[in-house]
């Protein structure tokens, strides 16, 4: 099977990390040319109707956080786009934000966080803030180096520590079993399904 050459974009270098993941999950041949990574939520916002138009000429998978903006993915996908996307733009988004799909695969992420199973959270698509919710776990990590890595400094006005995207990086490339959280996570569950279902539609050549 030939592999279908498609563009990224997304918010941040862990939301590109998450997107390759699933796409190598899928194991469906996919070609990736350029992954456009310039500073979150407000970027892609800006420039997705470009990518709807571009996708004409090469497919583009777009992933972005639902976060508390929207009720639903569906009215994100309307206010950006005003208009359905094009076949060749997959538009996914994570409820509520990716770290939600990481929580569900407690298993992984207790051992590489070193913490106990029992106090990662379930029903990780209800919580407000997972990415709250994930430093907090780190804070009790048994290791200093994930402390210091996703946990920002006390006194800090940081949200994050200063290899938070880079340590999770890591761990999405090492240990996260996608197919495991897409079993409790319907957001990412529905990318899987979308990902292994895209079958892109060419510009008709001239004879």
């Amino acid at each position: 099977m030939n592999s279908i050459p498609v563009n990224l974009a997304v918010e941040d270098q862990l939301s590109e990390a998450v997107l390759r993941r699933i796409l190598s999950h899928t194991a469906r041949g996919f070609a990736i040319g350029v992954a456009y990574n310039r500073g979150g939520y407000g970027y892609l916002r800006r420039t997705v109707r470009g990518w709807n138009t571009a996708a004409v000429g090469i497919p583009f998978i777009l992933l972005t956080d639902l976060n508390s903006r929207y009720e639903c993915p569906a009215a994100l996908i309307h206010d950006w786009l005003g208009q359905r996307p094009h076949p060749n733009l997959l538009f996914r988004v994570a409820v509520r934000e990716v770290e939600a799909w990481l929580l569900a695969d407690p298993t992984s992420l207790a051992q590489f966080l070193g913490i106990s199973k029992a106090v990662i959270p379930g029903n990780v698509e209800m919580l407000s803030d997972p990415k709250a919710a994930l430093i907090d776990l780190a804070r009790n990590s048994r290791h200093k180096s994930i402390r210091d890595r996703i946990v920002p400094k006390a006194g800090s006005t940081a949200r994050q520590g200063r290899d938070y995207n880079g340590c999770l990086t890591e761990f999405v490339g090492s240990t996260w079993d996608v197919e495991a959280s897409s079993h409790t996570c319907p957001s990412l569950e529905r990318a899987l399904r979308r990902v292994r279902a895209f079958r892109p539609k060419w510009p008709k050549t001239r004879s």
